[in-house]
């Protein structure tokens, strides 16, 4: 069975994997989630909060190989995380999330993408470093197809979300090259466009593209699909 380390996207925190966890725990695995800075129960302040400050935070908590799993804006982190330790990732598997490119941010990635959902929803700081989502708006992005009551979970947790970290560029090599990888596109994305997720994964091997037919929140959806396919990845 599986260990997994289970990284939020923007604007989240550890919550949002409530209902995911115990799913992955009945199908045999142990699986965690931790808050990155500046999210959930971290205090860390959006003025200092950092790519490199993502992944070492990450890497940080890994004492035993993981299956670490990033959502959307996590995509780049993980990928920092590899790169700096991959010796303590047998996997990386992107949920609906940035498959980082190296010398790229996630700003100019986004800018690519055929449409740009976000862009009416981020109401930025004053200060220009941070934004938050509309929450008049944030359930059709987010949360189309989940439940009332996850939506009602949700909406008060969301927070700010620094904005450095995601227009750093990335820098990847071998390192982060000799790592497996797995992909899960969402074909009902209102987030990020799933023709944009099957843009970043043109050219990975068949076997590591899988698909779910929800929107950008499977972990509340459909969380005990998510964990039957997370378990087929984990399988290899």
């Amino acid at each position: 069975m599986a260990d997994f380390l289970l990284i939020h996207g923007s604007c989240h925190g550890a919550w949002c994997w409530r209902d995911l966890i115990p799913e992955l725990v009945a199908r045999g695995h142990t699986a965690r989630a931790i808050d990155l800075p500046g999210h959930g129960q971290d205090a860390t302040p959006y003025q200092e909060v950092t790519l490199e400050g993502y992944a070492r935070a990450i890497v940080d908590a890994i004492d035993t190989p993981v299956t670490l799993v990033g959502h959307s804006m996590a995509g780049f982190p993980i990928s920092l995380a590899a790169e700096m330790a991959p010796d303590k990732i047998d996997r990386l598997i992107y949920l609906c999330a940035y498959a980082a490119q190296d010398g790229r941010s996630l700003v100019e990635m986004r800018a690519e993408a055929p449409r740009q959902p976000m862009a009416d929803a981020a109401i930025r700081t004053e200060d220009g470093l941070a934004f938050r989502v509309d929450l008049s708006k944030a359930p059709a992005l987010f949360y189309n197809d989940c439940p009332a009551e996850a939506v009602d979970y949700a909406l008060p947790r969301l927070c700010i979300q620094a904005i450095r970290p995601q227009a750093t560029p990335i820098r990847l090599t071998d390192a982060y090259a000799s790592v497996k990888r797995s992909y899960i596109r969402c074909d009902d994305d209102r987030t990020i466009p799933p023709e944009y997720q099957r843009t970043m994964t043109e050219g990975w091997p068949a076997q590591d593209v899988h698909a779910m037919p929800t929107g950008h929140s499977p972990f509340f959806a459909d969380p005990a699909g998510l964990a039957d396919l997370l378990t087929q990845i984990a399988k290899g």
